[in-house]
C-alpha cells in the first residue's frame, strides 16, 4: 500500500496537479442526475427489508438525509433509527446502513484503472470530492480500495456544505492548499460542472470513460508526453 501524504504539503512541495473525482455516476455507477445512467440501490428494497423505496425517499432522503445528514448534521445510523419506524421497520439500523452501503457500490473500475495508470505516472494528486455523509466516506475509502488511488476524500458533512455550493469548493480548496494550475474536477452535474468553472478550478461533464481519457491533460499523461 502507497503511504499518502497530505495534499496540501504534497501541492506546496511537488507543485503538482490536484485531479478530482466525483462519486456517484462517476467513480460508482450509482444514482446520478443522468437518468439513463441511473443505478437504483432500493429497487428490491421492499422485497428484502419491507420498507417501501418510495416512502424512503419522500421521508427519509427529502426530509432528513438531504437536509441534516449528508452536511454532517446528524449521524446516518441516529437519522434511520427515528425514521425507520415510521416505515414499519422496526429492527436495527444497521441492517438498513449495511443494506444500503453493500448495494450503491457498484464500482467504476475502467475508471478506477485509468486512475490507477495515472498515478503511476507521477504527474498528479488525485482526491475524490462529493456529497456524502461520513459513514458511506469511509466505507469506500477503507472497503472499496479508495486510499490506495486517492490522496484524500473531500464530502459534503467533512466540508459542513453540499455541491454546487460556493462553500464546498471553498472548504475543499482550502484543503487542497496552493495551486500552481486550476484543479482538474470530473462531475456528472451540469450544475456542479458550471460552479466548479466559476470558482476556478476546470470542471469536466462526466458521461463516460472517454470524458476522462480524452481531456487533452490526461490524454497527454497517459502517452506520456507530460
Amino acid at each position: 500500500m502507497e503511504r499518502l501524504v497530505s495534499g496540501e504539503i504534497y501541492a506546496r512541495v511537488a507543485g503538482l496537479r490536484s485531479v478530482l473525482f466525483d462519486v456517484d455516476g462517476v467513480l460508482v455507477h450509482g444514482y446520478t442526475g443522468q437518468v439513463e445512467r441511473r443505478r437504483r440501490w432500493d429497487e428490491h428494497l421492499l422485497a428484502d427489508l419491507g420498507i417501501d423505496p418510495s416512502a424512503f425517499r419522500d421521508l427519509f432522503i427529502k426530509q432528513v438525509f438531504e437536509k441534516e445528514v449528508l452536511t454532517g448534521g446528524k449521524a446516518l445510523i441516529s437519522a434511520l433509527e427515528e425514521i425507520l419506524p415510521q416505515l414499519g421497520f422496526h429492527g436495527s439500523p444497521f441492517i438498513v446502513a449495511s443494506y444500503w452501503l453493500n448495494r450503491d457500490s457498484h464500482l467504476n473500475l475502467q475508471l478506477l484503472d485509468v486512475v490507477r495508470h495515472l498515478r503511476r505516472t507521477g504527474h498528479a494528486r488525485f482526491y475524490v470530492a462529493t456529497n456524502q455523509e461520513h459513514m458511506r466516506a469511509f466505507h469506500l475509502w477503507n472497503r472499496h480500495g479508495f486510499e490506495n488511488l486517492f490522496d484524500d476524500m473531500l464530502h459534503a458533512a467533512r466540508l459542513g456544505e453540499l455541491k454546487p455550493s460556493r462553500g464546498f469548493f471553498e472548504g475543499a480548496a482550502r484543503i487542497l492548499g496552493p495551486q500552481d494550475e486550476p484543479p482538474l474536477f470530473f462531475d456528472d452535474s451540469e450544475a456542479v460542472v458550471a460552479a466548479a468553472n466559476e470558482f476556478g478550478w476546470e470542471g469536466v461533464l462526466f458521461n463516460d470513460l472517454e470524458d476522462c481519457t480524452a481531456h487533452p491533460w490526461i490524454s497527454a499523461i497517459l502517452s506520456r508526453r507530460i
